[in-house]
């Protein structure tokens, strides 16, 4: 039986590419999504072409049809979160629920854009000078190339993609190669929302040919990148040389740390979701247990308990607490870690293992270690269900160990003490902290990102993302 063919989206039109690839099913390969055209970097320069030409009137367009189209886009995402989530938890392997729910918030973005594209402020000052004025005003950058991981398909895209939109500027956006399903179908409802030719273009396809021809084009204006730390930093370096605008969230170590005085079904709930859902395959994931030594023992065996409760299993399956990993290279650099980590003496106290299911699919037990802070598994990011349990004598070696690490996405606490709790928030080298709750989960409205080696550049979602996808420009009126 023939599988539906999916094309890329180039200047209002669906177009071929070079070549095809299929979009596996992680929890059934015997049972794919479809077939996607891959572009090449001649489809990739039309693209950025046809957004380059399309700007100049984009960027005077009425604010209220922007707002408009983003509105409907939200409106159908709502609408359709069901469907649209049992396609992202078949092509990513996200359980049904938390597919679901990323949907919903992809909907609840784009109409939060909506508004703001109602919303673009600017200021009106007086000059030191007398009869002269001053007015500060936000205009957009130009053409936004869009490059997205595949942990997110259909989220991070919307709070890249609505942004840009809503601030007028342009967009070539390169989906990830594993997950082109949800990709299409926003094209799709941005092409029938009535975006005009040429504001908006997908080209599907790898890094190697679509990626490096956004990076390196100089028609392209600003980068908003998500993915690994080896390919931001490469995407830094292209884009500094040619003075293309940069924003790049690249991962995260992030530490969870429990003290004694912590409720441990609190603490047990925020370390298992944070450390494990979504197969573990978030940057925001909690992968470094830090906890104090009166309530290690507790804490470590209510997570075994709760640990050997979850079902690992298909994705779209009801009951199924963790999903597939993504694909076979991102399965066998999990098993690569839980191996490195028993050579260098880290005690496996559950899983690890390999899951037998009806279907063929990329099935893994959370694995939890027992370990100390130098080890590899308590300093790379694994992006997988694996995490790492590490001892503290007080807050302080706890906070120490915490900010012990090249990145600086998210720290969390589990505590009853204001005043460990105050302290937490303040010193806690990370864009994102939470305070008894996972460290993984934030909320729509409000500005993403990190510090350090995690991220460069302004804040991802709520208004601070206008200090990216805007440029400022301060204008005098003599009287």
């Amino acid at each position: 039986m023939s599988m539906p063919v999916y094309r890329n989206y180039i200047n209002g039109r669906w177009v071929n590419g070079s070549t095809m690839g299929v979009n596996q099913n992680p929890s059934d390969l015997d049972n794919p999504v479809g077939e996607y055209v891959r572009g090449s970097a001649t489809d990739t320069t039309e693209a950025i072409e046809a957004a380059d030409a399309a700007f100049p009137v984009w960027a005077e367009s009425s604010v209220q049809r922007r707002a408009d189209i983003l509105d409907t886009v939200g409106s159908e995402l709502l609408a359709r979160k069901n469907e649209l989530g049992l396609l992202l938890a078949r092509e990513e392997g996200k359980t049904l629920p938390e597919a679901i729910g990323e949907v919903a918030r992809a909907g609840q973005i784009f109409k939060f854009f909506a508004g703001e594209a109602l919303r673009i402020g600017g200021e009106h000052l007086a000059s030191v000078r007398v009869g002269v004025e001053v007015d500060i005003t936000r205009e957009p950058v130009g053409v936004v190339g869009i490059i997205a991981p595949w942990n997110f398909p259909i989220a991070i895209p919307a709070w890249k993609i609505a942004p840009a939109l809503a601030y007028g500027n342009t967009v070539v956006f390169k989906p990830a190669e594993l997950v082109p399903g949800c990709a299409w179908a926003l094209a799709d409802m941005l092409h029938r929302a009535g975006v005009p030719a040429g504001v908006f273009n997908m080209v599907m396809g790898s890094g190697r040919l679509v990626g490096n021809t956004i990076v390196n084009h100089p028609s392209v204006n600003a980068i908003s990148f998500t993915g690994s730390v080896g390919v931001g930093r490469q995407i830094q370096e292209a884009a500094t040389k040619r003075g293309a605008k940069v924003q790049l969230e690249m991962g995260g170590k992030n530490p969870l740390i429990v003290l004694d005085d912590a409720d441990l079904d609190v603490a047990v709930n925020a370390a298992v979701n944070g450390a494990f859902f979504s197969t573990g395959q978030r940057c925001t994931a909690s992968s470094r247990l830090i906890v104090q030594n009166g309530i290690y023992d507790r804490f470590m065996l209510a997570m075994q308990q709760r640990l050997s409760a979850l079902k690992v299993g298909n994705a779209v399956l009801q009951g199924v607490d963790i999903g597939p990993v993504v694909d076979e290279k991102q399965l066998q650099t999990d098993l690569d870690y839980i191996r490195i980590a028993k050579e260098e003496g880290a005690k496996l106290v559950f899983g690890g293992d390999l899951v037998s299911q009806p279907t063929r699919g990329h099935f893994l037990q959370p694995a939890l270690f027992t370990g100390e802070p130098g080890m590899r598994i308590a300093r790379e990011e694994v992006f997988g269900p694996v995490a790492v349990a590490i001892r503290a004598d007080s807050f302080e070696q706890a906070m120490q160990q915490a900010n012990d690490t090249e990145f600086g996405l998210c720290a969390g606490i589990c505590t009853q003490s204001l005043k460990y709790a105050t302290q937490f928030k303040r010193r806690a080298q990370a864009g994102m902290v939470m305070v008894n709750l996972p460290t993984a989960g934030v909320d729509f409205h409000v500005p993403f990102g990190g510090r350090k080696g995690s991220s460069v550049g302004s804040r991802e979602q709520g208004r601070y993302a206008a200090e990216f996808y805007t440029t400022v420009k301060t204008a005098y009126t003599a009287a």
